[in-house]
């Protein structure tokens, strides 16, 4: 999994299936956005290569399988990607995402090529958000497959192209976490960071043996509510086996806040939890194998966290399990 998330594909162009279609891609105009998204296929195994509207071409993107992901929640879901070329120029302009659910219901999603309009984009964002809300973990799961298949502009579309950690400002300075995340205590309960107290054993990793080992908390520490800029880090460890017939992978994920200034270890050192990269490794523990794991950055977003107060702890060890992820304390 890990060779698989990290190796160069992050940088492979986004090529194409048809011998005709043009790599050289025109921006998808909002008709044609609203147009494609109207059709459907009906039989997802049997219609590689669909024609609709004299106009338009769906070709099911260099020839895959689906894939059918799993997620913490036991359930199964399978998407199917297939390349939007107009029949003027044979030119790719979009990727259309078919999203099934374990009871049939399916999805549909068009991402843009990253030459189209901010309207497009727009449109795109609100739709995928918008099944985010009725199937938990949506874009999660959507960004797996396209940093698996599609090129490094498109991916980078679903962190909407934006320079992350630039958004940071002028928001309050201190290095922390917001206290509604979890702490993982050393009996296996958790409670939020807010309302640890002085005296709680926290589980941490021990940093000769790196084994999960118990420590004492001795301060909670707490920072007057500001407007803080937030990191939302979305953390990955999947299993993954390519079939003949289909690519199944399980995804097991974690997601965690920071301030974007808090250091947190990755697999190459420590880092600002603004400056950690898509591909970066955090190691966070499985509580079924009682292991710390490496676990890989799908998704990084930096937002505003609006004025709420921020929280650290200091405790032998120096680091702790937040969310399932191990950070550092500072």
């Amino acid at each position: 999994m890990r060779n698989s998330l990290l190796a160069a594909g992050w940088l492979l162009l986004g090529g194409s299936s048809g011998a005709l279609a043009q790599t050289n891609p025109r921006p998808l105009t909002l008709d044609e956005y609203t147009k494609a998204k109207a059709f459907q296929i009906k039989d997802l195994d049997a219609e590689s290569y669909v024609k609709f509207d004299n106009a338009y071409i769906l070709d099911r993107y260099e020839a895959r399988k689906p894939y059918f992901i799993t997620g913490d929640d036991g359930l199964k879901k399978r998407i199917d990607l297939y390349k939007l070329v107009a029949k003027t120029g044979m030119q790719e302009i979009g990727t259309m995402v078919f999203y099934t659910t374990e009871t049939g219901k399916r999805y549909q999603a068009l991402l843009p090529d990253f030459t189209a309009d901010g309207k497009v984009w727009e449109k795109y964002f609100e739709d995928i958000h918008a099944i985010d809300k009725q199937e938990k973990n949506f874009v999660l799961k959507l960004s797996y497959v396209l940093s698996k298949e599609l090129s490094y502009q498109q991916f980078k579309g679903l962190n909407q192209g934006k320079d992350l950690h630039a958004e940071a400002g002028t928001y309050g300075s201190d290095i922390c976490f917001p206290g509604h995340q979890l702490v993982a205590l050393a009996d296996g309960s958790h409670r939020p960071l807010h309302a640890i107290q002085p005296g709680d054993q926290i589980l941490t990793l021990d940093p000769v043996t790196r084994q999960p080992a118990a420590a004492e908390v001795q301060e909670l520490l707490a920072h007057t509510a500001q407007n803080y800029a937030l990191t939302r880090l979305d953390v990955v460890a999947v299993r993954a086996q390519v079939g003949p017939a289909a690519t199944h992978a399980h995804l097991t994920s974690q997601v965690l806040e920071a301030t974007p200034n808090h250091p947190l270890p990755t697999r190459t050192g420590p880092k600002p939890a603004g400056e950690v990269a898509l591909g970066d490794e955090i190691l966070c523990f499985n509580a079924h194998t009682q292991a710390y794991e490496p676990y890989t950055v799908l998704r990084t977003r930096e937002y505003a966290g609006g004025e709420q107060p921020v929280y650290n702890l200091v405790a032998a060890g120096g680091n702790f399990l937040l969310n399932g992820v191990l950070v550092l304390q500072k």
